[in-house]
């Protein structure tokens, strides 16, 4: 090639990583379900919670379930990246599960509440991350009385957490609507942001060492 050439080789993105938070009964876990059927270039983190699964919800791919005793070693262990203790249950990402990920080469996502979002942006500056909500709040109760786990007093609890996830929403770098008529439409948003981050020419760069 003639040395006096200019070079095109200009595109250069490496693996980026995703944060999908947003209130509970958003969809999130729908939502990137889809994402990853749709795009095998992403690597789901799988996080560990100390709750009961759900009817359909497998261990080691939805969620690793764990009791609370085995929450608080993990903990006392400093196993996770980042934990909290939300509705009642903890909730966190294991240490291992985040650096296998990265070292996949492919685009990472996370399932996060508010406060893991948080602790990631402090943790990854550059990390993407984007709030996921329904398109009203009459649609948000809806599905949370529809999904039939969550008492009265639980949806108190769950209201009040949302007033206080909303003040943080500056954290976040996008708002994705996922309505209950087409789960896809969030999905496509999502890989259009994550298409047009690739194509940034201040291209995101996640270092890990954590």
């Amino acid at each position: 090639m003639d040395q006096s050439l200019p070079s095109l080789d200009l595109l250069h993105p490496s693996p980026l990583l995703i944060v999908i938070s947003g209130p509970s009964g958003a969809g999130k876990d729908t939502v990137i379900q889809d994402l990853t059927k749709a795009d095998p270039n992403l690597h789901f983190v799988v996080t560990a919670t100390s709750r009961a699964p759900r009817e359909g919800e497998v261990e080691g791919v939805d969620y690793i379930f764990t009791s609370i005793e085995e929450f608080e070693q993990m903990i006392e262990q400093d196993e996770l990246i980042e934990y909290a203790w939300v509705y009642q249950q903890y909730k966190g990402v294991p240490k291992s599960n985040v650096r296998n990920a990265m070292l996949s080469g492919k685009d990472v996502i996370m399932r996060l509440d508010v406060q893991g979002a948080e602790k990631v942006r402090q943790l990854f500056p550059e990390a993407i991350l984007i709030f996921l909500t329904p398109s009203s709040t009459d649609e948000w109760l809806a599905r949370l009385r529809h999904r039939g786990t969550d008492s009265e007093q639980d949806l108190k609890i769950r209201i009040e957490t949302v007033k206080a996830e909303l003040k943080k929403l500056k954290l976040f770098d996008y708002i994705v609507i996922n309505p209950d008529a087409d789960v896809s439409k969030a999905v496509q948003d999502i890989r259009t942001i994550i298409r047009t981050e690739h194509l940034a020419v201040d291209h995101r760069k996640i270092n890990y060492d954590v």
